[in-house]
């Protein structure tokens, strides 16, 4: 609006301006003489002179009223159009800021969402790395649990053999009848249980050994092998001595040995001084110094074996005549009753001692197989402990083929 004013103005002014008459001459062309200049120009001074006094003020006051306008009006359009153009130049920055605005958001967003991604990204790729470690972890522990059950199916149809073997000796646990035979029935197959996963320890030792020693091993792998034997007989003892607390007479019968074995029993075991005679064929050469050692174990061992067999035979035939010498039963007087209690407790407290002749017995097997242990080099001893296994495995071997046999 304001530029049309102005330009409305300067048109009015000019129409103005032409409607007014000239009084400015035309320019001539040529220059005239100075005379007809001069007296044209005081000609014209005279004309505006009449001029000014018919309108009442000088053309110079109203060229410079017009200039005066002119110029008014031309402060008054920049007034009024300065501020529009800040307004609208402040618009216009006002735009560029939120474009310029809009597009940091839109780059901070992209590198936000980028951002995401990758964390995205790495956390998947963090899960499923879990995942994988979880399977695995999973399959081994699959694979572990089934070796478990298999290791366990074996056990279980070894105790399944075992007690097979055990009914076939005579080994039954009573259903009826009174408490003690039933705990006594159930101390023997413990045993009997423990023996057989005893048993099964010793033929993996003594597979490793005998790997050694063929093998050739050092002096040093050969000795830990060789203590890890003995030491394993160490348990045996020890399991002897809690079932001889539960049942002595399972122990002394030795049901829980082959029938073969049983021929050959001696006090709940094997004799240490047959034991020695049979090694010390085998392990030569000897030293002279071996070879004494080797005899004066045997010796001592026979003169141990011989105590403890005169006291079992004592403690025998004095078990003999206690009932032999006693009342024939409970019933009858109160006499005979008390007569007949106290023989059988009498014979009872005899019977006790049983527990102790087996603690000896063992007693003297373990320190046989320590002294010989001492006595022989590392290499003798791994040859003595095979030659002690190849003995039983062949009794037991024996065994089996007497229940074998055909029956006619």
């Amino acid at each position: 609006m304001g530029s049309r004013t102005v330009k409305i103005r300067v048109e009015n002014d000019k129409k103005a301006v032409a409607a007014m008459p000239s009084y400015v001459p035309s320019v001539p062309t040529s220059n005239p003489s100075g005379t007809e200049a001069n007296a044209s120009r005081s000609s014209r001074m005279s004309d505006f002179g009449t001029l000014e006094q018919s309108l009442g003020f000088r053309i110079e006051d109203a060229i410079d009223l017009t200039r005066t306008g002119r110029e008014n009006w031309g402060d008054s359009n920049m007034a009024d159009s300065s501020p529009r153009t800040d307004t609208s130049t402040d618009d216009t920055d006002e735009k560029d800021q939120r474009f310029g605005r809009a597009q940091m958001n839109a780059i901070m967003a992209s590198d936000s969402s980028d951002r995401s991604k990758d964390k995205t990204d790495q956390k998947t790729l963090r899960r499923l790395a879990q995942n994988r470690e979880a399977a695995r972890k999973s399959r081994l522990r699959k694979k572990a649990y089934v070796q478990q059950l298999e290791s366990s199916r074996l056990k279980l149809t070894q105790l399944e053999q075992e007690l097979q073997r055990a009914r076939q000796k005579g080994v039954f646990i009573s259903s009826s009848g009174d408490q003690s035979h039933s705990m006594s029935g159930n101390g023997a197959l413990a045993f009997d249980v423990e023996y057989a996963r005893w048993l099964e320890e010793q033929n993996r030792q003594i597979n490793e050994l005998r790997a050694a020693v063929n093998s050739h091993a050092g002096d040093t792998e050969l000795r830990i092998i060789v203590d890890n034997v003995t030491a394993h007989f160490d348990d045996i003892f020890r399991l002897k001595g809690i079932a001889a607390k539960a049942d002595v007479f399972h122990i002394l019968s030795g049901m829980w040995k082959t029938p073969a074995e049983r021929c050959f029993l001696w006090i709940g075991g094997f004799r240490s001084s047959e034991l020695l005679k049979l090694l010390a064929n085998q392990m030569e050469p000897l030293t002279e110094q071996q070879f004494m050692g080797i005899h004066n174990l045997q010796q001592s061992s026979q003169q141990a074996e011989d105590a403890l067999s005169q006291g079992m035979e004592a403690l025998q035939q004095s078990l003999s005549e206690t009932l032999a010498n006693g009342s024939s039963g409970p019933s009858g007087s109160s006499g005979n009753v008390a007569n007949y209690m106290g023989q059988m407790a009498m014979a009872t407290g005899k019977l006790g001692t049983l527990e102790g002749f087996l603690c000896q017995a063992d007693n003297m097997r373990q320190q046989t197989l320590q002294q010989m242990h001492r006595i022989l080099t590392t290499r003798q001893s791994a040859r003595a402990l095979l030659a002690i296994n190849d003995y039983f495995s062949r009794l037991r071997a024996l065994s089996s083929l007497w229940l074998a046999r055909p029956r006619e």
